[in-house]
């Protein structure tokens, strides 16, 4: 290529590109806060800084820079302050502590000392505390076994569970708390409350009532994800600290509101069963009458309640490829506050009055921006000037069970119908997760890279993706690798068929369950010609007894394997093994507890072991996603390379990435 050409974004460029979420509006609606992550290449790492933007002013400054980081922005109801988190400490003493700031003031002011993390916060309705969640700690029983033999576990048996306190913070924005040693300011200023200490239950979320005499908070048996699934929901008289037990359906299953009258609180349960593929409805609960009432009938998909105001509930939800946002009355009337078509909005939040509307929007034309109403206050798309930028488009193809799959299918600009091209097929995860049609962003899957060299990208949206409806959630039930290589193959016959697609060039890769899905079609199929299987799933028996969501397998395949074996091989890729025959590559992270290591030394040595061409790449210290530009870049340049080898010819950069 010409040097004096128009080039896609590089590898490092789409790493760099910065992300918004997070964000937070003041009451009086004059100011918006948000979070922005950047790339520290020098060190490793994405730093995340709260940023405030004065909408009088047109003004944006950062709330924290360098290496102090700062997360959860949330305004005071007078809007004269802002709390949110930062990590205090060094290395394994590192924790998550409350902050606040205030426009008038420099110094940020440490408010909490927890000893472990602060995971949520929020101000009390007159202002002059704060309610947060950190956990209790150890017992003392722990401690004194600690003492006498030394650290060990009992697995699912010992918990540090989540617990309730109450910060009184006043006029601190006024304290000069900085100014004293650290012991007198732990000792005089730390006067947090312990609202909920002989609750053995593990609080996932909370709110506070108007007049901020009661807490209504969602606890679970223990701090394990598959008791997530057994929540309940209580009611904290923060008086007398009283708790009692709401009669609400044992279906729950997420975030709770009180009204603004404090008369009701809504929150999300299953429909009909509590399954990762299960729809979570809207419904609000009455305090007296105790009569529920179901909202957003008409949405097909999970919905996630963000703030009650005067005028309806915010709430979030998917449909197929945009992600939406939306007003809903106690009548059950929907108002939209976004595009419906061609529009992932996320992070949204609305003053109580519901005259200022906050959310990041991206299209497939526009990067993510921040914006408020509908005025575009952040800039990143000027990142993209004078770069080619791969042409997205949403496509639907058939299966031969009669599905009908949505892909995103990425175009070179200059793409010819009369041509022929190879293909990738990038795979998402979850498998609730969902492709979008927006400017790549991804940090595993190389797409701009792979439309530069001339391939097409397919990222199918297969059976199990959220966005198409409880039905299409629950079609992959026992059949995930069969139905999922359906869903795939029939996309890439498609694309043969309709676009000049290459049969003979073809590749897969994937992370996660994305991973997963080509581990088994490196061994299921010889359709491909190379594959990339990242931090994915070999063999559903070595999975089930080393993940962290064992009760994902059971839902999935709908029983243990001692008491299914047949299920659990024919979904396995390793079931396969002797059919393999594509190079593939294998990334995982060292530490992952979602998808155990073993299932990439399984699947390598398998393919070992029947003469595949493969590699295995283990990151060290890293779980199941990368923290770190660095170990992106490898990522991404690995794959790049790989499949520009084993398709297009080109020679593995042994210098580079190997």
């Amino acid at each position: 290529m010409n040097n004096n050409e128009q080039r896609y974004l590089t590898i490092e460029e789409v790493i760099s590109l910065p992300q918004f979420r997070d964000t937070a509006i003041c009451p009086d609606g004059k100011k918006v806060a948000y979070v922005k992550q950047t790339s520290d290449w020098d060190g490793n790492s994405y730093p995340q800084h709260v940023w405030v933007y004065d909408r009088q002013k047109e003004t944006h400054y950062p709330v924290t820079a360098g290496n102090i980081e700062s997360i959860h922005p949330r305004w005071s109801p007078n809007s004269q302050q802002l709390a949110y988190l930062s990590f205090v400490g060094e290395g394994d003493k590192k924790r998550k502590q409350i902050f606040l700031h205030s426009s008038d003031q420099v110094d940020r002011i440490q408010v909490t000392y927890s000893e472990n993390n602060v995971d949520s916060f929020k101000w009390s309705p007159d202002g002059k505390g704060i309610f947060y969640i950190t956990q209790r700690g150890e017992s003392e029983k722990q401690k004194k076994r600690k003492e006498m033999y030394g650290e060990f576990s009992y697995i699912d048996e010992d918990f540090e569970y989540n617990m309730l306190y109450y910060l009184e913070v006043g006029n601190s924005q006024n304290r000069k708390w900085n100014q004293y040693p650290k012991d007198l300011r732990e000792k005089n200023e730390e006067k947090a409350i312990a609202l909920i200490s002989d609750l053995d239950v593990h609080i996932q979320g909370f709110d506070v009532s108007p007049d901020g005499k009661r807490v209504v908070f969602i606890g679970t048996p223990t701090p394990r994800i598959i008791d997530h699934l057994e929540q309940t929901l209580y009611m904290l008289d923060v008086e007398t600290k009283g708790i009692t037990t709401l009669d609400v359906s044992p279906l729950l299953a997420g975030n709770v509101l009180f009204s603004p009258d404090g008369s009701k609180i809504c929150y999300t349960r299953y429909l009909e069963e509590k399954a990762f593929f299960n729809n979570m409805i809207l419904e609000t609960y009455h305090l007296e009458s105790k009569e529920t009432t179901r909202l957003a009938k008409k949405i097909d998909e999970n919905i996630f309640p963000i703030v009650w105001t005067n005028l309806g509930i915010l709430i979030s939800w998917q449909a197929k490829t945009n992600i939406l946002a939306g007003l809903v009355s106690e009548e059950d009337e929907l108002l939209y506050l976004v595009d419906k078509e061609d529009m992932v909005a996320t992070s949204p939040t609305i003053t109580t009055e519901g005259d200022v509307f906050v959310c990041v929007k991206a299209t497939s034309e526009q990067a993510a921006e921040v914006y408020v109403n509908d005025q575009k206050i952040t800039d990143q798309y000027k990142l993209y000037e004078g770069k080619l930028k791969s042409k997205k488009e949403v496509i639907v193809w058939k299966t031969k069970d009669g599905l009908e799959i949505e892909g995103v299918l990425s175009l070179p600009v200059d793409y010819d119908p009369s041509k022929s091209y190879p293909l990738i097929v990038a795979v998402h995860g979850g498998p609730t997760g969902t492709s979008f049609a927006t400017p790549t962003t991804h940090k595993y899957q190389p797409i701009e890279s792979f439309v530069e060299k001339g391939f097409l990208v397919l990222e199918p949206n297969y059976r199990g993706s959220a966005g198409y409806g409880e039905t299409f959630r629950k079609a992959n039930i026992r059949k995930l690798g069969l139905g999922d290589y359906e869903d795939v193959i029939s996309g890439v016959d498609y694309l043969i068929e309709t676009r000049g697609v290459d049969p003979e060039k073809v590749g897969i890769l994937g992370w996660s369950q994305g991973g997963y899905i080509s581990a088994f079609c490196a061994t299921y199929s010889n359709r491909f010609k190379a594959i990339s299987v990242g931090a994915g799933i070999s063999n559903w028996m070595t999975y089930y007894v080393n993940t962290d969501v064992t009760h994902f397998t059971r839902f999935y395949l709908g029983s243990d394997p001692w008491k299914d074996e047949a299920i659990y091989r024919e979904t396995s890729p390793m079931t396969y093994i002797n059919n393999a025959s594509t190079p593939t590559l294998i990334q995982h992270g060292e530490v992952d507890p979602r998808v155990p290591v073993p299932n990439a030394y399984e699947l390598y040595r398998g393919l070992k072991d029947v003469g595949v061409d493969t590699k295995l790449v283990i990151y060290k210290g890293m779980q199941h996603g990368s923290t770190k530009p660095g170990l992106n870049r490898a990522i991404l340049k690995q794959n790049l390379d790989w499949f520009c080898h084993y398709i297009l010819g080109e020679p593995l950069d042994e210098e580079r990435v190997y």
